[in-house]
Protein backbone atom coordinates (compact mmCIF):
# COMPACT_ATOMS: atom_id res chain seq x y z
CA UNK A 1 0.00 0.00 0.00
CA UNK A 2 2.50 2.31 0.73
CA UNK A 3 4.52 1.48 -2.31
CA UNK A 4 1.70 2.12 -4.56
CA UNK A 5 0.96 5.75 -2.75
CA UNK A 6 4.50 6.60 -3.02
CA UNK A 7 4.55 5.78 -6.97
CA UNK A 8 0.65 6.62 -8.04
CA UNK A 9 0.60 9.30 -5.48
CA UNK A 10 3.95 11.05 -5.90
CA UNK A 11 5.90 10.03 -8.65
CA UNK A 12 2.97 9.38 -11.11
CA UNK A 13 -0.13 11.66 -10.31
CA UNK A 14 -2.80 10.13 -12.12
CA UNK A 15 -5.88 12.62 -13.36
CA UNK A 16 -8.48 10.98 -11.42
CA UNK A 17 -9.37 12.43 -8.10
CA UNK A 18 -8.35 10.86 -5.12
CA UNK A 19 -6.77 8.20 -7.42
CA UNK A 20 -4.56 7.04 -4.43
CA UNK A 21 -7.27 5.49 -2.23
CA UNK A 22 -8.87 4.61 -5.16
CA UNK A 23 -6.41 1.93 -6.37
CA UNK A 24 -5.79 1.22 -2.81
CA UNK A 25 -9.28 -0.18 -2.25
CA UNK A 26 -9.38 -1.98 -5.11
CA UNK A 27 -5.76 -3.69 -4.68
CA UNK A 28 -6.93 -4.49 -1.01
CA UNK A 29 -9.86 -6.12 -1.82
CA UNK A 30 -8.17 -8.02 -5.07
CA UNK A 31 -5.32 -9.19 -2.86
CA UNK A 32 -7.43 -11.29 -0.79
CA UNK A 33 -9.32 -12.95 -3.61
CA UNK A 34 -5.80 -13.70 -5.44
CA UNK A 35 -4.37 -15.35 -2.43
CA UNK A 36 -7.15 -17.29 -1.86
CA UNK A 37 -7.33 -18.46 -5.85
CA UNK A 38 -3.66 -19.41 -6.30
CA UNK A 39 -2.68 -20.79 -2.73
CA UNK A 40 -6.25 -22.56 -2.23
CA UNK A 41 -5.93 -24.46 -5.71
CA UNK A 42 -2.77 -26.78 -4.73
CA UNK A 43 -3.66 -27.29 -1.16
CA UNK A 44 -5.06 -30.87 -1.56
CA UNK A 45 -2.53 -31.29 -4.23
CA UNK A 46 0.38 -29.97 -1.06
CA UNK A 47 -1.58 -32.05 1.33
CA UNK A 48 -0.49 -35.46 -0.69
CA UNK A 49 2.33 -36.52 2.03
CA UNK A 50 -0.04 -35.86 4.93
CA UNK A 51 -2.75 -38.12 3.04
CA UNK A 52 -0.63 -40.67 3.14
CA UNK A 53 -0.04 -40.75 6.64
CA UNK A 54 -3.54 -40.16 8.35
CA UNK A 55 -7.29 -39.81 6.89
CA UNK A 56 -8.70 -36.22 7.17
CA UNK A 57 -11.73 -34.92 4.74
CA UNK A 58 -9.77 -33.48 1.89
CA UNK A 59 -11.98 -30.32 2.43
CA UNK A 60 -9.91 -29.52 5.50
CA UNK A 61 -7.01 -28.42 3.58
CA UNK A 62 -8.56 -25.35 1.33
CA UNK A 63 -10.57 -24.39 4.20
CA UNK A 64 -7.58 -23.95 6.31
CA UNK A 65 -6.09 -21.75 3.67
CA UNK A 66 -9.28 -19.47 3.09
CA UNK A 67 -9.27 -18.89 6.93
CA UNK A 68 -5.39 -18.51 7.12
CA UNK A 69 -5.71 -15.95 3.96
CA UNK A 70 -8.95 -13.81 5.42
CA UNK A 71 -7.38 -13.38 9.03
CA UNK A 72 -4.04 -11.71 6.77
CA UNK A 73 -6.35 -9.86 4.84
CA UNK A 74 -8.50 -8.59 7.95
CA UNK A 75 -4.85 -7.21 9.15
CA UNK A 76 -4.49 -5.28 6.16
CA UNK A 77 -8.08 -3.68 5.66
CA UNK A 78 -7.81 -2.11 8.82
CA UNK A 79 -4.91 -0.30 7.90
CA UNK A 80 -6.68 0.41 4.50
CA UNK A 81 -9.41 1.65 6.84
CA UNK A 82 -7.31 3.49 9.21
CA UNK A 83 -5.57 5.50 6.04
CA UNK A 84 -8.77 5.96 4.59
CA UNK A 85 -10.42 7.83 7.74
CA UNK A 86 -6.69 10.00 7.92
CA UNK A 87 -7.04 10.92 4.53
CA UNK A 88 -10.48 12.17 5.18
CA UNK A 89 -12.99 9.73 4.43
CA UNK A 90 -15.60 9.87 7.35
CA UNK A 91 -17.62 6.52 8.28
CA UNK A 92 -21.63 7.08 7.44
CA UNK A 93 -24.57 4.70 7.36
CA UNK A 94 -23.62 2.92 4.21
CA UNK A 95 -20.81 1.13 6.41
CA UNK A 96 -23.38 -1.51 7.95
CA UNK A 97 -23.37 -2.64 4.04
CA UNK A 98 -19.42 -3.19 4.68
CA UNK A 99 -19.85 -6.98 6.60
CA UNK A 100 -22.12 -7.73 3.93
CA UNK A 101 -19.81 -7.07 0.62
CA UNK A 102 -17.02 -9.03 2.91
CA UNK A 103 -19.05 -11.88 3.08
CA UNK A 104 -20.02 -12.13 -0.48
CA UNK A 105 -16.81 -12.16 -1.42
CA UNK A 106 -15.44 -14.92 0.47
CA UNK A 107 -18.28 -16.75 -0.69
CA UNK A 108 -17.39 -16.20 -3.99
CA UNK A 109 -13.52 -17.04 -3.33
CA UNK A 110 -14.73 -19.87 -1.69
CA UNK A 111 -16.62 -20.81 -4.58
CA UNK A 112 -14.06 -20.90 -6.73
CA UNK A 113 -10.82 -22.15 -4.36
CA UNK A 114 -13.20 -24.99 -3.72
CA UNK A 115 -13.61 -25.45 -7.47
CA UNK A 116 -9.77 -25.10 -8.50
CA UNK A 117 -9.10 -27.34 -5.35
CA UNK A 118 -10.59 -30.15 -7.01
CA UNK A 119 -9.52 -29.97 -10.15
CA UNK A 120 -5.63 -29.37 -9.80
CA UNK A 121 -4.91 -32.92 -8.04
CA UNK A 122 -5.78 -34.17 -11.81
CA UNK A 123 -4.45 -31.60 -13.84
CA UNK A 124 -1.70 -30.55 -11.57
CA UNK A 125 -0.08 -27.95 -14.40
CA UNK A 126 -3.42 -25.81 -13.97
CA UNK A 127 -2.04 -23.81 -11.09
CA UNK A 128 0.37 -22.19 -13.81
CA UNK A 129 -3.08 -21.33 -15.75
CA UNK A 130 -4.67 -19.76 -13.10
CA UNK A 131 -1.50 -17.84 -12.05
CA UNK A 132 -1.79 -16.62 -16.01
CA UNK A 133 -5.68 -15.94 -15.93
CA UNK A 134 -5.88 -14.39 -12.53
CA UNK A 135 -3.05 -11.72 -13.91
CA UNK A 136 -5.49 -11.14 -17.05
CA UNK A 137 -8.72 -10.71 -15.05
CA UNK A 138 -6.22 -8.47 -12.80
CA UNK A 139 -6.64 -5.59 -15.43
CA UNK A 140 -9.90 -6.05 -16.41
CA UNK A 141 -11.33 -5.71 -12.81
CA UNK A 142 -11.70 -2.05 -12.00
CA UNK A 143 -8.47 -1.85 -9.68
CA UNK A 144 -7.36 0.63 -11.71
CA UNK A 145 -9.60 2.65 -13.62
CA UNK A 146 -13.56 3.91 -13.59
CA UNK A 147 -16.07 2.19 -14.83
CA UNK A 148 -16.80 5.48 -16.45
CA UNK A 149 -14.30 5.54 -18.71
CA UNK A 150 -15.21 2.28 -19.93
CA UNK A 151 -17.27 2.50 -23.23
CA UNK A 152 -21.29 2.24 -22.74
CA UNK A 153 -21.42 -0.50 -25.74
CA UNK A 154 -18.89 -2.71 -23.28
CA UNK A 155 -19.95 -1.48 -20.02
CA UNK A 156 -22.63 -4.18 -19.56
CA UNK A 157 -19.78 -6.90 -20.29
CA UNK A 158 -17.71 -4.96 -17.93
CA UNK A 159 -20.19 -5.75 -15.37
CA UNK A 160 -20.28 -9.00 -15.69
CA UNK A 161 -17.09 -9.60 -13.88
CA UNK A 162 -17.84 -10.16 -10.42
CA UNK A 163 -15.39 -8.85 -8.95
CA UNK A 164 -15.89 -5.34 -10.69
CA UNK A 165 -19.24 -5.37 -8.31
CA UNK A 166 -17.20 -6.24 -5.21
CA UNK A 167 -14.56 -3.75 -5.65
CA UNK A 168 -16.84 -1.16 -6.47
CA UNK A 169 -18.83 -1.87 -3.73
CA UNK A 170 -16.51 -1.37 -1.53
CA UNK A 171 -15.77 1.69 -2.90
CA UNK A 172 -19.07 2.94 -2.70
CA UNK A 173 -19.52 2.50 1.18
CA UNK A 174 -15.76 3.59 1.90
CA UNK A 175 -15.02 6.22 -0.53
CA UNK A 176 -18.94 7.62 -1.37
CA UNK A 177 -21.03 7.03 1.23
CA UNK A 178 -23.28 5.62 -0.47
CA UNK A 179 -25.11 2.06 -0.47
CA UNK A 180 -23.71 -0.72 -2.53
CA UNK A 181 -25.63 -2.72 -5.54
CA UNK A 182 -27.92 -5.34 -3.36
CA UNK A 183 -29.17 -6.86 -6.23
CA UNK A 184 -25.76 -7.52 -8.25
CA UNK A 185 -23.53 -8.87 -4.67
CA UNK A 186 -27.33 -10.91 -4.34
CA UNK A 187 -26.52 -12.84 -7.52
CA UNK A 188 -22.90 -13.09 -6.73
CA UNK A 189 -24.16 -14.66 -3.34
CA UNK A 190 -25.98 -16.88 -4.91
CA UNK A 191 -24.02 -18.08 -7.75
CA UNK A 192 -21.38 -18.40 -5.29
CA UNK A 193 -23.50 -20.59 -3.08
CA UNK A 194 -24.17 -22.80 -6.05
CA UNK A 195 -19.93 -23.14 -6.59
CA UNK A 196 -19.46 -23.94 -3.13
CA UNK A 197 -22.02 -27.26 -3.06
CA UNK A 198 -20.70 -28.00 -6.60
CA UNK A 199 -17.27 -28.10 -5.19
CA UNK A 200 -18.00 -29.43 -1.98
CA UNK A 201 -19.36 -32.27 -3.68
CA UNK A 202 -16.62 -32.59 -5.98
CA UNK A 203 -13.99 -33.08 -3.65
CA UNK A 204 -16.18 -35.54 -1.20
CA UNK A 205 -16.86 -37.29 -4.55
CA UNK A 206 -13.15 -37.80 -4.77
CA UNK A 207 -12.26 -38.40 -1.36
CA UNK A 208 -10.36 -41.87 -1.44
CA UNK A 209 -9.25 -40.81 -5.31
CA UNK A 210 -6.64 -38.28 -4.02
CA UNK A 211 -4.47 -40.00 -2.09
CA UNK A 212 -4.19 -42.67 -4.99
CA UNK A 213 -3.47 -40.14 -8.54
CA UNK A 214 -1.04 -38.22 -6.34
CA UNK A 215 1.20 -41.09 -5.05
Amino acid sequence: MTVFYVFFGFLLPYSTENYVPFLLVGLTSWQWFKSCLSHGSETILGGHSLMQQVHLPKIIFPIILLLTDTVKFIFIFVLLLIFLWIYGYGIDMPYLALPGVLIVQLLFSTALTFLLAAIVPFLPDLRFVVENILLAVFFMSGIFMDANIVPEAYRHYYYMNPIVNIIESYRNILMHNTWPDGSALLIIAVISLIGIWLGARLIARFEYVYPKVMI
